[in-house]
């Protein structure tokens, strides 16, 4: 059966991406953020997965504000890079899985997760992003990738509770899944941060290691953790980190964090990574 064999928690802060793209790698500014990535890098070369579930948000790119959908599953064959005002980023094609990305869309479906299904989606950068994050420049990504875009943007967003049970339930959809797959999920966005208004480039690094330490310590805290509280204490963008709690629910209680990862500033923002291990496939 195919099994999840890891998570990953990456924040998607665009400037990293055209950081990348423009070969910035040493720049002062730039250089302790790429060096930091390194090891997370070696984590996944070695873990090799056949599919990443990649859990993001859209920035209006494929969606705009006439049409909100909470969670939708992408189930294409692929999915182009999305142009965001600048042409699309050089970055490989997103390569899916249909026949995969169907059976979890069926699946949350029958456990009563109404969930959008999108058979044709481009993809900005909350998602290539945490893919350059963890696989640098490759001329093509070397795994299948299975988008899950939730809504974070327009309120009323999910509850960091709903996000955490839909992830149990795409463990389950996983699990049940008859092909022998290596999948890891990444949970993206965040962490603390807020672009707009007189708090712009806010940062509570304090709520983001709280929020680091309890996935592995009490992810069931972090899962009472309101809409309020995240707007309080981690900015109007931060919520994001609800994502984060998809991945978490599709991991198992018998996990190890591999590696963690914590950099001030990124573009006005928090960069936060963190990697585990589910220990019964190491």
């Amino acid at each position: 059966m195919a099994r999840i064999i890891g998570g990953v928690g990456t924040s998607h802060v665009p400037a990293l991406g055209a950081a990348s793209d423009h070969n910035k790698h040493d720049e002062p500014y730039w250089k302790p953020l790429f060096d930091g990535l390194g090891p997370a890098r070696k984590w996944i070369e070695k873990a090799k997965p056949d599919v990443v579930i990649l859990v993001f948000n859209d920035h209006a790119s494929a969606f705009s504000v006439e049409l909100i959908n909470t969670f939708v599953l992408g189930v294409a064959d692929d999915y182009q890079p999305a142009d965001e005002g600048y042409g699309p980023r050089p970055v490989p094609l997103v390569v899916g899985n249909a026949a995969f990305s169907s059976h979890i869309a069926e699946s949350l479906v029958m456990d009563e997760f109404d969930i959008a299904i999108a058979n044709e989606m481009d993809v900005d950068h909350g998602l290539t992003v945490p893919l350059t994050v963890m696989y640098d420049k490759p001329e093509q990504w070397p795994c299948q990738v299975i988008p899950l875009c939730v809504n974070v943007i327009k309120y009323p967003q999910p509850t960091g509770n709903r996000c955490f049970n839909i992830g149990k339930a795409i463990r389950k959809a996983v699990e049940s899944y008859p092909q022998d797959l290596r999948v890891v999920i990444f949970g993206t966005g965040g962490m603390s941060h807020q672009l707009q208004g007189e708090r712009a480039g806010f940062v509570n690094s304090e709520f983001d290691h709280m929020f680091m330490d309890g996935l592995i310590e009490d992810p069931a805290r972090l899962t009472k953790i309101g809409h309020t509280e995240y707007l309080r204490d981690a900015g109007s963008e931060g919520i994001e980190l609800i994502m984060w709690l998809i991945m978490r629910g599709a991991l198992s209680d018998d996990i190890e964090e591999v590696y963690r990862f914590y950099h001030v500033p990124v573009s006005n923002s928090a960069y936060g990574l963190i990697v585990f291990d589910e220990k019964s496939e190491v």
